[in-house]
């Protein structure tokens, strides 16, 4: 770093360059000088930065006492040592948008959004007189950052009631009933992920089966009467990937005394789900079904993360969908510790919350 070297090297060139950084080589960057932790935080970086798209999602993972992110372009989990979300409460991540993420106590009394990157945290509202449990929790976006606004969506699975936080007004609003386009319970297991396409939330529900959609926009509400694929499924999960509606499932084989895993794409003009892909076989040999407990889909944004709780140790698996290609995870989130809780999230330093 002699400053013959660097004196003359144009600033805007360390911003143009610093833009384009893998996220964990630019908080390397910050700290080799206050010079270069300067112009990598000034207001245009930030504007440079905002306008390069982020196109593969990280892994942010809680077990009872860590927090951990992966970051599948180098197949590698960063532990996070201070975690201010886990040491002044217990709250767990439950839906993401434009970088952010929204946590929720235990008690499902409190609300939270905040950046993992950056680790900043902020307290929403209280939700003014209401006290049922929550089923769903998803979020959406009104336009390409979260600077421009975004919304927080919770509905009781039991009563089919629903509410609304806004950004933009810093207030929960439209508490209201789903209309009657079927019948209650919607027999939601407890906080889901609901998956954002277009102005869409959608989420999954059961008695009869299907996908419940909600439009942010409009307030509309759907529902499709969509069967589960015609195999025993012990596990599925609802993901997302490019627009595309997709549905991961773990069954258990007597024949082959295995966990095996598929994954299927939802087919729009018959709303049948089509076998997409499955899990090599090889690899499902090595999850026999007396030492698995149960498969945890913590994957969502364009990549499916899946985790294999056993009595000793996880074991994580991902898929990317585009490229139809598993990968093994290396290492793990802590010795001896069980993932409680997961959520795929766009790494952004520069969303504020």
């Amino acid at each position: 770093m002699s400053p013959k070297i660097w004196g003359k090297f144009p600033e805007e060139l360390f911003e143009v360059v610093g833009a384009r950084l893998p996220v964990a080589t630019f908080f390397r960057f910050l700290s080799v000088n206050r010079k270069w932790n300067s112009i990598l935080t000034s207001h245009t970086f930030r504007d440079r930065y905002d306008k390069i798209p982020i196109t593969q999602p990280w892994v942010y993972a809680v077990t009872h006492k860590n927090a951990a992110m992966y970051d599948p372009s180098s197949n590698k989990w960063y532990h996070l040592k201070n975690h201010y979300f886990q040491e002044k409460m217990d709250i767990v991540p439950v839906a993401s948008v434009g970088g952010i993420v929204c946590f929720v106590n235990l008690l499902q009394t409190r609300f939270f959004v905040g950046n993992p990157l950056t680790q900043t945290l902020k307290e929403l509202p209280a939700r003014a007189k209401i006290n049922w449990p929550i089923a769903v929790v998803g979020m959406w976006m009104y336009g390409k950052s979260v600077v421009e606004g975004y919304k927080i969506f919770c509905i009781n699975g039991e009563l089919g009631q629903y509410i609304i936080f806004d950004s933009i007004k810093n207030t929960w609003y439209e508490s209201g009933v789903m209309p009657a386009i079927r019948m209650l319970p919607l027999y939601l297991s407890f906080l889901p992920q609901a998956i954002s396409i277009d102005d869409c939330l959608y989420f999954t529900c059961s008695n009869p089966e299907g996908i419940i959609s909600y439009n942010m926009l409009s307030g509309v509400w759907n529902h499709f009467l969509v069967p589960n694929p015609r195999v025993l499924i012990a596990n599925r999960f609802l993901v997302e990937c490019g627009g595309r509606i997709m549905l991961v499932g773990s069954m258990e084989s007597e024949i082959e005394s295995c966990v095996s895993v598929r994954i299927w794409e939802l087919q729009k003009m018959t709303l049948l789900w089509k076998e997409f892909d499955r899990m090599p076989s090889e690899w499902c040999l090595g999850l026999n079904r007396k030492n698995t407990i149960h498969m945890i889909c913590i994957g969502n944004k364009d990549m499916i993360m899946l985790s294999f709780v056993s009595e000793k140790r996880n074991k994580f698996v991902t898929y990317d969908v585009l490229k139809k290609e598993w990968l093994q995870v290396s290492g793990s989130i802590r010795t001896g510790q069980r993932l409680e809780h997961g959520i795929t999230f766009y790494p952004c330093i520069t969303a504020t919350v």
